[in-house]
C-alpha cells in the first residue's frame, strides 16, 4: 500500500471557517499564508491538540490509521498518533538534560540505547549532560528533532521553526533541517509565512488564505505559475497591477499606464498581471515591452539595487558588495512570457 496522509477538516474559527482538504504521497509539504490564516490550526487539529469541528485525518502505511474521523466519533490522543510536532521555541524541559530531554518521548520498553543512536546522528556529542539554557539556538533545534525523531513518527509537524532567528542563524539551520530530513521515510509539514523558506524546504506546497486553500502543487509550478492575485503576493510578486484588454495578446496595466504583449492567450478570467521584479532588462526603445526609465529613483542594498521606476513599477538588478556606482539605463523591457496573468 502506497503511504498517503489524508487530511480533510472543518472548523469555525472567530475571524473566518477553516476548510482544508489536501492528500500528501511522499516528501515535504509546505503550508504558505499570512499570519493567522489557519496555518498552526491545521497542524494542531493533525497533532490532535484541537479537534475540527468536522472531517478526517487518516494515515495509510501498511494499513490505515484513522485519527480523527468526525462522522465515525473516532478521535485518538495525541500520543496514539505517532506525530512528532516541532513548536517554535522548540518546547525543550529546562530543568532536563539533553539526554533526558530525548529520552522523555520514550517508553519503558523502548531501547535506551535510541538516545545514543540520536546524540550521534544530530551531531550532539559531549552535550548529553548540558541543559537548554546553555545551548545555542542550532543545538536546541537539533535536541527537539531528536527527541521527535527518537521515538519514530510517521508524521513530523514544523510550525514556523525559525520565525524568532536572525537571519544569518536562519539560513544555516534551514539548511541543516533538509539535510536531517532527507532520510526521514515519513510526512513531514512546515507551516510558514516565509516564501524563501517555502521555497527552499517544501517539495509541494499549498497556498492558505482565510483558512482556505487558494493554491496546491508542485512548489516550483506555483512560483511559476501563481494564477491568482494572492498568490503571487504570497510568493513575492512585486508588481500587481489590474488590467484592461485590448485584444487576445495585449493588455493595458491600469496602474502603471503601459500597454504589454504577453506570450499566452488572455482568457476571459484573467483581471490583473504581475511582473516579477527580477524580470527586467535593459532595452533599446522600440523594443517588445519596452519601458523608458526617466524620473527613476534608486536604493542601493548590498547585493541588489532597487529601482523605482516613475509609474511605481518594481525592478530589483544584483549586484555585488563592492560595487557602488550603476547607470540606470534608458530603457527596460520585460519579456511577454514573463508577464503572469493572474485571476482575482
Amino acid at each position: 500500500m502506497d503511504k498517503l496522509l489524508k487530511v480533510d477538516i472543518q472548523k469555525k474559527l472567530k475571524e473566518f471557517d477553516l476548510n482544508v482538504n489536501f492528500e500528501l504521497k511522499k516528501g515535504r509539504l509546505g503550508i504558505l499564508g499570512p499570519s493567522g490564516c489557519g496555518k498552526s490550526m491545521t497542524l494542531k487539529s493533525i497533532a490532535g491538540i484541537v479537534d475540527p469541528d468536522s472531517g478526517v485525518v487518516s494515515l495509510n502505511t501498511d494499513e490505515e490509521t484513522v485519527y480523527y474521523d468526525s462522522s465515525k466519533k473516532i478521535n485518538l490522543k495525541p500520543q496514539k498518533r505517532h506525530v512528532g510536532y516541532l513548536f517554535q521555541n522548540y518546547a525543550l524541559f529546562p530543568n532536563m538534560t539533553v539526554e533526558e530531554n530525548i529520552a522523555c518521548g520514550l517508553s519503558k520498553d523502548d531501547d535506551k540505547g535510541i538516545v545514543s543512536e540520536m546524540i550521534k546522528r544530530f551531531h550532539l556529542e559531549g552535550l548529553e549532560k548540558r541543559y537548554p539554557r546553555q545551548l545555542s539556538g542550532g543545538q536546541q533545534q537539533r535536541v527537539a528533532l531528536a527527541r521527535i525523531l527518537a521515538y519514530s513518527p510517521d508524521v513530523i509537524l514544523l510550525d514556523e521553526p525559525f520565525s524568532a532567528m536572525d537571519t544569518f542563524l536562519k539560513e544555516q539551520l534551514r539548511i541543516e533541517l533538509i539535510n536531517l530530513l532527507k532520510d526521514f521515510d515519513g510526512f513531514s509539514i512546515m507551516v510558514t509565512h516565509d516564501r524563501d523558506e517555502a521555497f527552499q524546504f517544501c517539495d509541494e506546497l499549498i497556498v492558505l488564505d482565510k483558512g482556505k486553500i487558494i493554491a496546491k502543487g508542485d512548489t516550483y509550478d506555483i512560483f511559476e505559475n501563481p494564477r491568482k492575485v494572492q498568490v503571487a503576493r504570497l510568493t513575492g510578486c512585486k508588481n500587481i497591477s489590474e488590467i484592461e484588454v485590448m485584444d487576445d495578446y495585449h493588455i493595458k496595466a491600469l496602474e502603471w499606464g503601459v500597454t504589454f504583449e504577453v506570450a499566452e492567450k488572455i482568457s476571459p478570467n484573467i483581471t490583473h498581471i504581475g511582473i516579477r521584479a527580477h524580470s527586467f532588462s535593459p532595452a533599446e526603445e522600440g523594443d517588445v515591452n519596452v519601458l523608458d526609465t526617466k524620473d527613476s529613483t534608486k536604493l542601493e542594498m548590498p547585493f541588489e539595487w532597487e529601482i523605482t521606476l516613475a509609474n511605481g513599477l518594481w525592478w530589483k538588478y544584483d549586484k555585488a558588495i563592492h560595487e557602488h556606482e550603476f547607470e540606470i539605463p534608458d530603457y527596460l523591457k520585460v519579456d511577454p512570457k514573463n508577464i503572469i496573468l493572474l485571476e482575482e
